[in-house]
């Protein structure tokens, strides 16, 4: 029985600071294989760690767009 599968970090020690601190998780890039982040001290703003969250992203990139889609339409 799997009753943990992803933990995040909310407290890290920081070296600057000399104690634990609180975390953010930054996103870091977005990969095929799963999404990789940056946990960054809330006083100083040093980056303390990564991880990489092993989940399988399904981005569909082969998706045809009709040409105008995007495009702004300008009322002059």
């Amino acid at each position: 029985m799997r009753q943990f599968r992803e933990f995040s970090a909310t407290h890290l020690y920081c070296p600057n600071c000399k104690a634990s601190m609180p975390v953010r998780e930054v996103l870091l890039l977005v990969l095929p294989d799963g999404n990789l982040y940056d946990y960054r001290c809330l006083v100083c703003g040093d980056s303390l760690g990564t991880k990489k969250d092993k989940k399988n992203i399904n981005i569909d990139t082969t998706k045809e767009r009709r040409p105008n889609e995007f495009r702004r339409h300008n009322s002059y």
